[in-house]
């Protein structure tokens, strides 16, 4: 029994790992990521869904944080339906899960290779990674399932950006031509 799991290559979306960002407005800020898991990743998706289930059977051992709870909150959901709160999913989910982790404290951040890497270009939405994440019961403000905790990121390839401003060195590449006038 592991509530632990590490992904297959999995996309990186709302990717806070440098500097950590509050959910909303008075909250403590965190570190966070949504990971993109492809539906033909059968492998990593029996994994996570077994350390989900583990972690309930973990949490009935001890605190019993979801007792009596019929259906607890899952962390995985499905990128082409609906979110938990209504919205739509973005046309980056579709094909895949979506798992939303976090975790107060900054997670290890690594290249290939394994060396440590926090440089802040190196880290946006749309890379691809490797996640190490852990899964725990919780109860808190009366919600009550699984949560997703962010260990560990390792940057497999750089993906195009989904933040929308795209790639700089394609956004000047054009015919323009600076006549150094003083138009001011």
């Amino acid at each position: 029994m592991s509530n632990r799991v590490k992904t297959g290559r999995v996309r990186a979306s709302f990717l806070n790992v440098i500097i950590p960002r509050a959910a909303q407005e008075g909250q403590p800020p965190k570190y966070s990521v949504a990971l993109l898991i492809s539906k033909k990743d059968k492998k990593t998706l029996d994994e996570l869904k077994s350390a989900i289930a583990d972690a309930i059977e973990i949490d009935k051992a001890g605190k019993n944080h979801l007792k009596g709870v019929k259906t607890p909150k899952n962390p995985l959901h499905d990128g082409d339906g609906e979110k938990p709160n209504g919205g739509e999913y973005g046309p980056e989910c579709a094909g895949c899960y979506v798992l939303n982790a976090s975790c107060k404290d900054q997670p290890g951040l690594v290249d290939r290779d394994n060396n440590v890497m926090k440089e802040k270009g190196e880290w946006y939405s749309g890379i691809y990674v490797r996640a190490d994440i852990t899964f725990a019961a919780y109860n808190t403000a009366g919600s009550k399932g699984v949560g997703c905790f962010l260990n560990h990121l390792k940057k497999l390839a750089d993906g195009e950006p989904l933040s929308g401003a795209g790639n700089p060195e394609l956004a000047f590449n054009d015919d323009y031509e600076d006549e150094d006038e003083d138009i001011i």
